[in-house]
């Protein structure tokens, strides 16, 4: 009955997993993502030296590290790309459960590395930080509660996720980890949005934003100092941002060349939030023209392949891990343009960190299983169907 309603694709029974799963994969979508990987060693080859000398370490140690982390995230999200939608969205669940006791528990067992922001674990030889981990679980349970919303006698999913998205946000808000807050709150307002909410509702939620940036802003002194350096019509040369924004004009159209650039000596973060710096100083515009390029690639590509996608939680998770995914990289970048306030975020498989990159490798994975191509999956089989 459902082949005759809906249409089918020819299903190749016994085929093995690896040619099934190379057969249905994106390819330019992940290829675009080993080429950011690449981008990343070679930025890190030239940004992370000067840390390393700071630090008493070899010269190469980070990106040394940073390789490792990388192979670790490329491992996790061959894995997780191989996955069922409805295997990834169990061990979401679970994954959001233990997440989410590890953010309860960093007041009290957590650090802040003089950062100001207890984010992190400290285990001695490493750091984890739980807000990475959280961003795709909580996409995933958020669309499994949407999607149950519109089954007959199903929960009121929206509900549900509306009170996790508000729970969520101020147990980081609270760190304070605005940028994550942001970004979660994002997620589920596009999916949100894409699931059929009513506009009003929205427009509220946009509203009340307003309010909450008030609050924010009279109460915490880490909020307010990084919108009154954004709003300063006056950059200071010796900030982060001042040494970033000096970077990126010095390097101009093709760059001061490999190994030449200046910023990386001047800048703490330069191999993780200020990446985009170096990469514009030394190699110019074209190569942060080429990275902008690979992040929309992979950005568009997933939503039209989500548009064809006739599954609700498919859709509506895959959507959310891609806008996700994008509105970071746009973040990173905005911040060292001045674009946007300071918010200590990374560039999505480019910046250095360990929980940022095995958590960006799931994240991806994770769309990589929701893009791939399946029988009796796509909309337009419906369409067709109705044509003739």
């Amino acid at each position: 009955m459902t082949e005759m309603v809906y249409g089918s694709l020819p299903v190749r029974g016994g085929e093995p997993v690896l040619p099934k799963w190379w057969r249905t994969l994106d390819k330019w979508t992940m290829s675009a993502i080993l080429m950011l990987f690449g981008i990343g060693i070679l930025l890190g080859l030239a940004a992370s030296p000067p840390l390393a000398e700071k630090n008493g370490f070899q010269p190469f140690h980070y990106v040394q590290k940073q390789a490792v982390f990388g192979t670790m995230a490329l491992v996790a999200m061959l894995i997780t790309s191989m996955m069922s939608p409805q295997l990834v969205r169990r061990l979401s669940v679970l994954g959001f459960v233990a997440v989410f006791i590890a953010l309860l528990g960093l007041p009290f067992f957590g650090t802040d590395f003089g950062k100001g922001a207890m984010r992190w674990y400290s285990l001695g030889f490493a750091s984890v930080q739980p807000s990475e981990f959280l961003k795709p679980v909580f996409v995933v349970v958020c669309a499994w509660l949407m999607a149950a919303n519109e089954e007959i006698n199903g929960p009121p999913g929206r509900l549900w996720s509306f009170m996790l998205m508000i729970t969520v946000v101020l147990i980081l808000a609270l760190q304070p980890d605005f940028g994550q807050a942001c970004l979660i709150l994002f997620g589920w307002g596009v999916m949100y949005f894409v699931s059929g909410a009513p506009m009003v509702l929205i427009g509220g939620i946009i509203l009340a934003l307003f309010p909450a940036a008030q609050f924010a802003y009279s109460n915490s002194e880490h909020f307010a100092r990084r919108i009154d350096g954004f709003l300063d019509r006056t950059v200071d040369p010796t900030t982060q941002i001042g040494y970033a924004t000096n970077a990126i004009r010095e390097g101009g159209l093709f760059g001061v060349g490999v190994g030449e650039g200046q910023v990386k000596w001047s800048l703490p973060d330069a191999h993780t939030d200020f990446i985009i710096a170096v990469a514009a100083e030394e190699y110019g515009v074209i190569l942060v023209w080429a990275i902008i390029f690979l992040y929309a690639l992979i950005v568009l590509r997933s939503f039209f392949r989500l548009m064809r996608e006739r599954d609700p939680f498919t859709r509506l998770a895959g959507t959310g891990l891609a806008a996700i995914f994008g509105v970071q990289a746009f973040v990173n970048m905005g911040v060292a343009v001045r674009l946007l306030p300071s918010k200590g975020m990374t560039l999505p498989f480019v910046s250095y960190g360990g929980s940022s990159l095995i958590a960006g490798g799931i994240a991806v994975g994770m769309l990589l299983a929701f893009t791939r191509s399946r029988p009796q999956g796509q909309i337009e089989d419906i369409l067709r169907g109705r044509t003739r």
